[in-house]
């Protein structure tokens, strides 16, 4: 076992009491997944993970058991113009591959925070349905990412901005642009909808999708099965 630490601080473009918020109330349990009950009081509850609640300026939450733990921390400083800092702190135990999961933990968190950021900007405080589907065992190999993207009509050499239709048997073709591009994530962003695919066929798991749908107008079962079933034949 080994212990590990990744750090990040960014820029968002609200204020702390808004950032606060984002990672506290609604959208905390698809975007960075907490846990704990902040009406327990996290200094006197041992069984609580939130161990501080400190709005808006500080947030720690830490889960462990039997020598392994994983904690989180969220410092949050307000800036000049009306934005805040966030200096974010993933601190834990990996117990097998040590390298293979902190280059994916490490990775996963800068799209996660740009995720954060593009919430903010577009969506902030509305109302969301998170929708997710993992890939079949087939999107695990190298390419699998390529394939995704292929599928999307979104090539290698799409950049940020970039327009693309995305159209989906079961649901509505949407446009939607590119907000985030590499070898190992994509984002879309469309007037309603954060579109998150995640290539976890880089660190021994699948290719799979997770998405931020800001309306109230969501089905959320036919959704979900509409993009199961993308996936399942995009691999087939």
């Amino acid at each position: 076992m080994h212990e590990f630490s990744i750090e990040r601080e960014v820029i968002l473009p609200v204020d702390p009491e808004q950032v606060f918020a984002a990672i506290t109330t609604g959208t905390a349990g698809w975007m960075f997944p907490t846990g704990g009950d902040p009406d327990i009081d996290a200094n006197d509850s041992t069984n609580n993970p939130v161990k501080a609640w400190e709005p808006p300026n500080r947030l720690a939450i830490r889960q462990e058991a039997d020598g392994w733990f994983n904690a989180l921390e969220y410092l949050i400083e307000a800036r000049d113009g009306g934005t805040a800092s966030l200096r974010y702190v993933h601190s834990g135990i990996f117990v097998d591959d040590w390298d293979n999961q902190y280059d994916g933990a490490s990775k996963h968190t800068d799209f996660y925070l740009h995720s954060l950021g593009e919430y903010l900007r577009h969506f902030a405080g509305r109302p969301v349905t998170y929708v997710s589907a993992d890939g079949p065992p087939a999107s695990g190999t190298p390419d699998a990412l390529t394939t995704l993207r292929r599928a999307l009509g979104v090539d290698s050499a799409a950049r940020v901005g970039d327009r693309i239709t995305i159209d989906v048997p079961g649901s509505t073709p949407v446009d939607a642009e590119v907000d985030y591009t590499n070898e190992y994530f994509l984002g879309l962003r469309s007037a309603e909808t954060l579109y998150r695919f995640y290539g976890r066929n880089n660190f021994g798991g699948t290719v799979d999708a997770a998405h931020h749908f800001f309306t109230d107008e969501i089905d959320h079962v036919a959704t979900q099965l509409a993009w199961q079933n993308w996936l399942d034949n995009i691999y087939a």
